[in-house]
């Protein structure tokens, strides 16, 4: 049997990354507490975000905290979020003390689906967490007429969209605040990171002062609230303002990845491909597919399959409502999200990294084309 190891996904990096990092060493700016790198990252990230404030942090799950903690949500109140997502975007909350509470998804976009938002609000909800899942944006505009009618917060989870289009603006640049993450297999990474974006100035300095324990302004040591120590490296930023540099040559890569194989899977039987609405631009930071029935195996055969072929996948997101954790306190019920519950449990990714040659995408297209056919 021909087997190659193909991994799921591969950080794109060059010699600018290894030059930034040795010029922050040479003046052993390496802590999250000065260094150039950091201001250059969070301003240059915000500017390609459309947004005038960034705030760089540890990781993706630090920058969705601060959110929440930023905007004030605690104890008592309610967050709606969409349930198809890592777990994250729910913990952010929780740590808060707020309850989150699971939206179901579009069957397409695997987005949470704004048609059933308005039914979730209660007189507790404080904020609606979308999640621009696997870089597909969001459908914002009936999200923000809500969130306007109701006088609620919008927190734009773009861990996986970097650079996404929702009619021409930038995901992070939506809502009232945006939170990215810069982990190893993101569009651009720093390593672990991540990154909030937001027009609102006070909102950007509450989330600085959080990340960085909450210093005092006149005595350091006389903290001004409970904080945290979530902050960025220089030496982490400076991976990732070498990353900014090459992030429209990664998107296009990656899109690039997408198009061969929606050009060569999609005639395949049973096999659901990722969606790019007309209202945006999908980067595609993992190709997701869905498998139904008439595919002819289970997700997990198909997995188990490409595996013995060297082809290295991922399932799908486990929603809120099917974690064990929180069905066993009783704070949510497993059919709540059936459309999330779908994909969960017939849903994985290939491999999507932007350095992939077209051999190894015409491997795994062949390979996915015989396991259906039953070759294998």
């Amino acid at each position: 049997m021909n087997v190659r190891y193909i991994p799921v996904a591969e950080p794109f990096l060059g010699t600018e990354e290894v030059e930034y990092v040795l010029s922050a060493l040479s003046k052993r700016a390496i802590s999250g507490l000065y260094g150039e790198y950091i201001d250059k990252f969070e301003a240059g990230f915000a500017a390609y975000s459309d947004c005038s404030c960034g705030v760089a942090t540890s990781s993706g799950t630090t920058a969705l905290h601060l959110a929440v903690a930023s905007l004030g949500i605690g104890p008592g109140d309610e967050v709606l979020v969409s349930s198809f997502t890592n777990m994250a975007s729910f913990f952010a909350v929780l740590y808060q003390g707020a309850r989150p509470v699971p939206v179901d998804i579009e069957p397409d976009t695997w987005n949470i689906n704004p048609s059933l938002i308005e039914q979730k609000i209660v007189p507790k909800t404080r904020a609606i967490m979308v999640v621009h899942i696997y870089g597909h944006p969001v459908d914002m505009d009936p999200v923000l007429e809500i969130a306007k009618k109701h006088n609620l917060y919008v927190i734009e989870d773009c861990a996986e969209a970097h650079g996404a289009l929702y009619k021409g603006q930038k995901v992070g640049s939506l809502g009232d605040i945006g939170c990215f993450s810069f982990y190893a297999n993101k569009i651009i990474t720093t390593g672990e990171g991540g990154m909030i974006t937001t027009d609102n100035v006070a909102l950007a300095n509450k989330a600085r002062s959080l990340r960085s324990l909450a210093f005092g302004t006149d005595n350091k040591f006389m903290h001004e609230d409970i904080g945290y120590n979530y902050r960025l490296t220089n030496l982490q930023a400076a991976v990732g303002y070498a990353q900014l540099g090459k992030i429209d040559e990664i998107i296009e890569r990656k899109r690039k990845v997408a198009q061969y194989y929606n050009e060569n899977l999609r005639d395949v039987p049973g096999l659901q491909l990722p969606v790019e609405k007309d209202y945006g631009r999908n980067v595609y930071w993992m190709y997701h597919v869905v498998l139904h029935r008439d595919f002819g195996f289970p997700r997990d055969v198909v997995m188990k399959k490409l595996k013995d072929y060297g082809i290295e996948t991922r399932e799908s997101f486990v929603p809120y409502n099917q974690q064990q954790i929180f069905i066993s306190k009783g704070w949510v019920k497993d059919d709540e999200c059936p459309k999330a519950n779908y994909v969960a449990e017939n849903g994985f990714y290939i491999p999507s990294s932007p350095s992939l040659e077209e051999d190894e995408l015409a491997f795994i297209v062949d390979r996915i084309k015989l396991i259906q056919k039953g070759v294998r």
